[in-house]
This record gives structure tokens, sequence and C-alpha cells, in this order.
């Protein structure tokens, strides 16, 4: 039990970037205390007319506000991803109410992938990879060594890395949302 309730434990979030490829998936289970209370939550989602991908790790309702903040820094600097990152993270962190917010975000485009945090984190991920939640450093380590020894596409090293972290991570399971965005579509 936290403070203020029981405690929900959910998601992991993963973001894999492969040549013109980049996939962002999030499992679906919320866990309450030791029960789960919904298998098929989704954490991901389009933004600015599907040009950007965005997932969240935490609470629903935090997330949920903060894909509408990022939408309106993105309308705001005509969808400049990296500004509106940093933007974001900014008033996330020195903003009263926003820095209450519990929650991660990891967040692409065509070119650009950053991991956005309300301690005013903004960090491109290293080898076209990042991952987020309970169940994030299991997948992140299985998409790492998948990059590193496979020549699988983008969505299958997020495929099979979400399942190893579902197989690891008791707050993890394999109902799956993804959303892909290629460099080669407009």
């Amino acid at each position: 039990m936290s403070k203020n309730g029981p405690e929900f434990r959910s998601t992991t979030v993963l973001a894999v970037r492969r040549g013109e490829d980049t996939v962002i998936v999030g499992d679906g289970q919320v866990t309450m205390d030791t029960a789960i209370v919904k298998s098929s939550a989704k954490k991901v989602r389009r933004l600015m007319d599907g040009k950007i991908v965005v997932g969240f790790a935490g609470s629903a309702a935090d997330g949920l506000a903060l894909f509408e903040k990022l939408e309106g820094k993105l309308r705001e600097f005509s969808g400049n991803l990296t500004r509106s990152a940093v933007e974001l993270a900014k008033d996330w962190r020195t903003d009263k109410v926003l820095r209450r917010l519990e929650a991660l975000l990891l967040v692409a485009d065509k070119e650009k992938m950053f991991l956005i945090s309300g301690t005013g984190d903004v960090l491109d991920p290293e080898e076209g990879v990042a991952a987020i939640g309970s169940g994030g450093s299991f997948a992140l380590s299985a998409a790492r060594a998948l990059l590193r020894h496979t020549e699988m596409d983008a969505e299958s090293v997020a495929r099979e890395s979400m399942k190893v972290a579902s197989e690891i991570c008791v707050y993890t399971n394999n109902e799956l949302t993804f959303e892909k965005i290629s460099a080669k579509t407009t």
C-alpha cells in the first residue's frame, strides 16, 4: 500500500529503432497490489495526425494528462519533437501541479526518440532502444541483445523483447499495442 491507497504497478513500454522504422509497444497489464485489474490497457498512442508515437508508464490519468501537454507543445512548436520534449520537461519539473504527476514518457517521430521524465530528463537513448515501466529493464536487455546479434526488423525485435519481459516480470503481460513510424513514409 502506498500512502494514498493501493499501489498500482503496470506497464512495460519499449521503443525500438532499426533502419527506417521505429516501433513503440506497450503491454496491457494493470496490477493493483497483488491482483491484475486490467489486461488490455492501451498505453501507446499516436499524436499530431499520426506523426508522433508516445507511450507512458505510471498513473493512467497522469500519462494521459502528459499526452495532452505534449501535444500542446508539439502544436506550439510546429511539430518539432526535440523542442517540444525539452519544453514539456521544463514545465513538468517546475510547475507545481505538473511535478506531482507520476509517469514517464517514451516518444518518437520518424527521426528522433526520447525518454522524458518529470525530473527534467530528455534522454536520447543509445543504440536506438529505450524502455520504461515495471518490466522495462527486461525488455531493454532483450532488445539490445537482439539488435546486436540478429537482423530482425524493429517490430520483430520489439515483439520478442516484450515476450521475454512478460515471461520474467509479473507486472507485464503479452497483450500488446504496437505503433510504428517509418522514415519511408511522409
